[in-house]
């Protein structure tokens, strides 16, 4: 089954992305030499570590891109069941899909930030966002599942995957909004987690505007990135303690061989006493007191050496503890996080179905209004209209009483009943004016109802927004602590290479 054709070209926008080769490449077949994985790899870890990897015939090279995969996986054994070796070599476009996924999902929860991807276009990173939500959504089972997952439009249902068919489309994390979210407490795990270096307004920044920083600023993700950049300083801790127990294991040496020293020291020593109480100076007592000579010199040096290691043994367990202590902190806050986080979830998911609860019978109130006036502005026209026609008769009657003032008695008694027919039509026409003036009132009450619900609905929506950028910023914050932590770990290692590089010499 051939690959799905937009998957393959985001995938292959992302490699040109990574600006790791000459010329933009045009097809997944072009990655067959695995050439350009590698440099990703190299770019990725800012070494050259696989510079000689190149120089190396094809199956080597496949070789250390499987050696990475497996180590940086979740599971050691997930890269070498997904990845085929005998696939790499035969350049099947599906294994070269394969590595690219994983490489692009190693990259997103490395290094890259949300704004990093807004030099793609908006269908590039849906397609993008897509893929590495399927990732973080089948982790478990991406052995069974991400060849289906490349090869068809619809994305797989499976029990591990909480994602539905629509999420293809929309690869983005559904988060509904909560008015009462404890963002409170959320801030002041992310005060003490060392970020509480600028006021939390500054850092309240509006959502990201495209498909991969929704992906990247969801809790889902943040909370993978976390486990994933924890797991990294508790390997980097375990690497300092074997070296700790090296550099141990020299010191105790070094300190033997000055004990062994000082012992020979003390038998020349008393063999110069007993010298010196005969007046000659043989050559063998020269030489003695020359090579005596020459041992305190190396005693010198040899007892430097070794307190310049206790020091640096002093510092390396202090920094080994603080480390230790700040891996301890990191885990507590996870887990706290992790906590607020599914309480948060559940919150939002609550208010979700009370705003579409709301937003419903909202609407249908709004029909009915919109009915109501309707039907009051139709009544009031024709209660105009029928007013305009009785004025007219009014009209009509006051001018045919006025030609008949000056007529006998007889004839204004005949004319009498167009007087009281006249009169019941101004007590009508008095009647619909008032009614008329009721249901403009009625009008106007409406209209203003009307309004008013329109900027509750408002209000509502922004109150939603602000809360999303709340949590947005709180995401923010912890983004921050984990910085700070991957700072003080580079110290460290410059501080193990000078040391290792003072040794040497």
């Amino acid at each position: 089954m051939p690959l799905h054709s937009a998957r393959a070209a985001a995938l292959l926008a992302w490699v040109n992305s990574t600006k790791v080769c000459t010329d933009p490449l045009n097809d997944l077949s072009q990655l067959q030499d695995c050439s350009v994985f590698i440099r990703i790899i190299n770019k990725i870890h800012r070494s050259e570590e696989g510079e000689s990897v190149l120089e190396q015939p094809l199956p080597e090279r496949i070789s250390f891109i499987r050696g990475f995969l497996q180590k940086h996986c979740k599971h050691k054994s997930a890269a070498e069941n997904l990845v085929s070796a005998q696939e790499l070599l035969e350049g099947a476009e599906l294994a070269l899909a394969k590595v690219a996924v994983l490489l692009l999902y190693h990259t997103s929860m490395s290094c890259r930030s949300p704004g990093d991807w807004n030099e793609f276009d908006y269908k590039t990173q849906v397609e993008l966002a897509s893929i590495l939500k399927f990732v973080l959504d089948n982790e478990e089972s991406l052995n069974e599942n991400l060849e289906t997952f490349l090869q068809r439009k619809a994305p797989l249902s499976s029990s591990s995957a909480s994602g539905s068919s629509s999420e293809e489309h929309s690869p983005l994390l559904s988060l509904p909004h909560k008015r009462e979210v404890r963002f409170l407490e959320l801030q002041k795990i992310a005060s003490s987690s060392g970020a509480n270096n600028a006021p939390l307004h500054s850092m309240l920044s509006g959502p990201p505007s495209s498909p991969m920083g929704d992906v990247m600023q969801t809790p889902q993700f943040q909370l993978r990135r976390l486990k994933k950049q924890l797991a990294v300083e508790r390997d980097n801790r375990d690497e300092l303690e074997v070296e700790l127990a090296e550099n141990r294991k020299l010191i105790t040496e070094k300190e033997a061989q000055i004990t062994m020293m000082q012992q020979r020291i003390d038998r020349l020593a008393l063999l110069n006493e007993k010298q010196a109480a005969d007046q000659r100076e043989p050559r063998e007592m020269e030489e003695l007191r020359e090579k005596n000579e020459s041992l305190m010199v190396r005693l010198h040096e040899a007892l430097k050496q070794c307190q310049d290691l206790k020091t640096e043994k002093g510092q390396m367990d202090r920094k080994i503890n603080q480390l230790s202590e700040e891996n301890g902190d990191l885990s507590f806050k996870l887990r706290e996080i992790a906590s607020h986080l599914v309480q948060l979830q559940e919150a939002l998911n609550e208010l979700s179905e009370e705003h579409n609860a709301a937003m419903a019978q909202s609407q249908e109130k709004q029909g009915q209004l919109e009915s109501d006036l309707r039907a009051a502005l139709q009544e009031k026209k024709c209660s105009e209209e029928k007013i305009e026609i009785l004025q007219g008769k009014i009209s009509l009657l006051e001018d045919q009483l006025a030609k008949l003032g000056d007529c006998s008695a007889q004839e204004k008694g005949e004319v009498m009943g167009d007087v009281l027919k006249l009169e019941e039509l101004k007590q009508e026409v008095s009647s619909l004016a008032a009614k008329g003036a009721e249901l403009q009132a009625t009008v106007l009450r409406l209209e203003e109802e009307k309004q008013q619900r329109e900027a509750a609905l408002q209000s509502e929506r922004g109150r939603f927004e602000e809360e999303k950028q709340q949590l947005g910023g709180l995401v923010a914050s912890l983004q921050s602590s984990l910085s700070e932590s991957q700072q003080a770990r580079e110290r460290l290692e410059q501080d193990l290479q000078s040391r290792e590089a003072e040794a040497g010499r």
